[in-house]
């Protein structure tokens, strides 16, 4: 494959490597090559992210690997009318279509659920790997604060921690000259999260003091 234009090759950036949005143009022109290159960059991502979302007892049948083929045999055939405006546009639209598949599923599971097998109220009490792993409430803020940062830096922390790009992968993925300069954006992205997330810890953490002082006792003079 030819080096991407407006990609000066490096040691840290694999020569003939193509950003996302490239190969998304490429393939949406009917380049089958371009198409398969963005299926093998995402589909053993996309696993790893769906098995950290999807509750055990909810995988039935149909497992993480299934859901991520179905989820992107359907962004393949939508490739025609999607438009993407930026470099981490399709990233961020097969993390939302896989996002909705894992909720639908979700949905689905409990609705088979035998009522003598596992209480649905306990069941959708149950976490995902991902939440055992850092807690509910703090995947939550996480959510939150990952949808207030740039567009750019909320591709790159998903790139790295949900996806497991390498620094020289996400330099590709979202056309940045280095892994070095893509360990630069990763860096600075991560800084901003954590900032965003201890507000939301701290904006938590405020109404229950508050709470708390106007029901302690008060001394008498």
């Amino acid at each position: 494959m030819a080096q991407a234009p407006g990609r000066p090759s490096s040691p840290d950036t694999p020569p003939g490597g193509e950003t996302s949005f490239a190969l998304v143009g490429r393939a949406r022109a009917g380049d089958k090559a371009a198409l398969e290159a963005l299926c093998a960059r995402y589909m053993p991502r996309l696993q790893r992210w769906a098995h950290g979302r999807l509750p055990i007892w909810a995988r039935s049948g149909l497992d993480t690997h299934d859901l991520v083929q179905e989820t992107l045999a359907n962004v393949v055939g939508r490739l025609p009318s999607f438009k993407p405006r930026h470099e981490a546009a399709f990233q961020a639209y097969v993390r939302q279509a896989l996002m909705n598949r894992v909720r639908d599923e979700v949905r689905r599971a409990r609705r088979r659920l035998p009522e003598d097998a596992l209480d649905p109220a306990k069941a959708a009490s149950t976490p995902s790997p991902l939440e055992q792993a850092i807690g509910r409430e703090a995947l939550a803020r996480y959510e939150a604060a990952l949808q207030r940062l740039k567009p750019e830096e909320r591709a790159t922390i998903i790139a790295r921690l949900e996806m497991g790009f390498s620094h020289a992968e996400i330099a590709d993925a979202l056309g940045k000259p280095s892994a070095a300069a893509a360990h630069m954006m990763v860096s600075r992205a991560l800084v901003r999260l954590a900032r965003e997330m201890a507000r939301d810890a701290s904006a938590r953490v405020k109404p229950r003091e508050t709470k708390s002082l106007s029901n302690a006792p008060r001394s008498r003079v």
